[in-house]
């Protein structure tokens, strides 16, 4: 296929607050490598009822949705995916002839993650954070069976409810508690963010805990996974949850499934900017 989009070319793009490269790079390199002809861009929006208005009108094929649109999306597609409506969170929107469907595929990856580090779901655990993304985490978390849990989130309603949602408990502030698994669903650590070089959790709940999970993808190693990373703590990163969910919308946009191969070669090409 030609790098040169043509009249052709089917278009697939994303929307998020903070737009990334790691997805025009993965997407783009599927395309090329397999022959197909697709092409991927990352979009920003002011407007996102107009900017979903436009996939549907212009024929783009499909749409990565991340904060902080995740939920605000749902009321504008068509027809929403179990994987959305569980968890009341969208990360894709699949345009087929002017349907839009909403999927949530950041659930699949992070039920996935757990298991390939094989986290022992008797782990008590305090996620931070009460969005869109918060609430695929916490689900995925619940549904692996992971009983013991702390939603750790200033806004007190969105907290209560996630936290009641899922069955766990909710807190403003972590406090001196000091559970095993630390997990960041907020953009702390967020490269090029307000708070790039904070650490979403103390030095002292780091230090007693043993795993971090920060879903903040871009940097790979954030200031949280860092510091667990020189305490000899292993560690759960946000580049692993992209890269999977990456690869469920790249199947649900082209209906082709990449092999492994292709898959890691083209995370390590997403990667190496």
């Amino acid at each position: 296929m030609s790098t040169i989009p043509s009249r052709d070319t089917v278009l697939c793009i994303s929307l998020a607050g903070r737009p990334g490269t790691f997805g025009v790079r993965f997407h783009n390199h599927l395309y090329q490598q397999l022959d197909l002809d697709f092409y991927y861009k990352a979009m920003r929006t002011d407007d996102l009822p107009a900017a979903v208005a436009g996939i549907r009108a212009l024929g783009i094929r499909g749409c990565g949705v991340s904060m902080p649109y995740k939920e605000a999306c749902m009321a504008l597609v068509d027809e929403i995916d179990p994987s959305a409506a569980a968890i009341e969170a969208v990360n894709t929107l699949v345009n087929s002839n002017g349907h839009l469907k909403a999927y949530n595929t950041d659930y699949l990856a992070v039920r996935q993650l757990l298991e390939q580090h094989k986290v022992d779901p008797t782990t008590a655990f305090a996620l931070r954070g009460s969005g869109g993304m918060a609430k695929a985490v916490a689900s995925a978390l619940r549904d692996a069976g992971f009983a013991e849990g702390i939603i750790v989130a200033r806004n007190e309603q969105a907290g209560r409810q996630l936290a009641d949602v899922c069955g766990y408990r909710w807190v403003s502030e972590l406090g001196d508690l000091c559970p095993p698994m630390l997990v960041n669903v907020t953009p702390i650590g967020m490269a090029g963010g307000p708070d790039a070089e904070a650490l979403a959790f103390s030095e002292n709940a780091i230090a007693a805990a043993e795993r971090v999970f920060d879903v903040v993808a871009m940097p790979e190693c954030t200031p949280l996974i860092r510091r667990a990373q020189a305490l000899g703590k292993p560690v759960i990163t946000g580049l692993e949850v992209i890269a999977l969910q990456a690869l469920e919308q790249f199947v649900l946009y082209t209906g082709v499934r990449p092999t492994r191969a292709q898959v890691e070669a083209a995370v390590a090409y997403a990667r190496d900017i």
